[in-house]
């Protein structure tokens, strides 16, 4: 018992490797993409991602503060 309690955790993490490495083979992306070097940073060329694929939301206002510059805060 003491053996497959040893065991176990090395079977799934080989387990789990083996899922992980089939779900990148099929990903289904022809191009990885690259960085490439602009004036203004580096930029994303080519991959599978597009630009409205990654959607980040604006930050909730602190307490206390306006969420608008000219409006009065509220409290």
């Amino acid at each position: 018992m003491t053996r497959l309690r040893a065991m176990a955790p090395l079977l799934v993490a080989a387990a789990l490797a083996g899922v992980a490495t089939v779900t990148v083979q099929n990903a289904g992306c022809d191009e990885p993409g690259r960085y490439e070097l602009r004036a203004d940073g580096y930029e994303l060329v080519g991959g599978c991602i597009a630009p409205g694929d990654i959607v980040v939301p604006d930050p909730a206002p602190l307490p206390g503060t306006s969420p608008e510059p000219g409006t009065p805060a509220k409290g």
